[in-house]
């Protein structure tokens, strides 16, 4: 199986504030792994979508990379350093993944558009920290762009197969009618790239 996730930010304090539910980033980060493990196997590949760890030594991160279950893919976030190599199959600042005829476009940050959105391409992010009803109200006006961070599924990865259905069930046919471009053309009189 195939398992998603994004801004774990073990060990990083700051962060605590946003997240009451923990005492301390050591309850943070034991919960965090404990989550992910209960759901992903070794034998399962996780792409864990930037923001990994923050203000720890990259030794300290790595053990605790090492903890994390599965085939572990990183796509760079913002506060991600340079960790052991060898704890991924790769490491990436952007990447596309096609399932069962779906493609999914794959980077920390969220964008406006991107390859095939008119087309039903999902855009798999995270760095917002969303709760879930951020991915509800895409779904409802059938933006196929998805937050798999841990704030916004109870501190656990969310796999390919609930994406895959959050998106089969989205209007998904009517948002990709829009002039994604309207507001530039209004704004200019006609559309001229930047």
């Amino acid at each position: 199986m195939i398992y998603f996730t994004s801004d774990l930010h073990l060990g990083h304090q700051t962060v605590l504030k946003n997240r009451p539910q923990f005492r301390d980033t050591d309850e943070m980060k034991t919960t965090i792994i404990a989550n992910i493990n209960s759901i992903v196997k070794p034998s399962d590949t996780l792409y864990i979508l930037g923001d990994l760890a923050f203000r720890i030594p990259v030794d300290e991160a790595n053990d605790l990379i090492r903890q994390i279950n599965g085939k572990k893919i990183l796509i760079r976030g913002n506060h991600d350093k340079d960790y052991d190599e060898s704890l991924f199959e790769f490491i990436k600042d952007y990447d596309t993944l096609k399932i069962n005829k779906k493609k999914y476009i794959m980077m920390h940050y969220p964008i406006t558009y991107w390859a095939q959105m008119k087309y039903g391409s999902i855009q798999l992010h995270g760095h917002l920290h969303s709760a879930p009803d951020y991915n509800d109200r895409n779904h409802e006006i059938g933006r196929l762009q998805y937050d798999v961070g841990v704030d916004a599924h109870d501190f656990r990865p969310v796999s390919i197969d609930e994406i895959e259905a959050w998106a089969d069930s989205s209007p998904w046919m009517d948002y990709r009618e829009r002039e994604h471009h309207a507001d530039r053309i209004e704004e200019r009189g006609r559309y001229e790239p930047e």
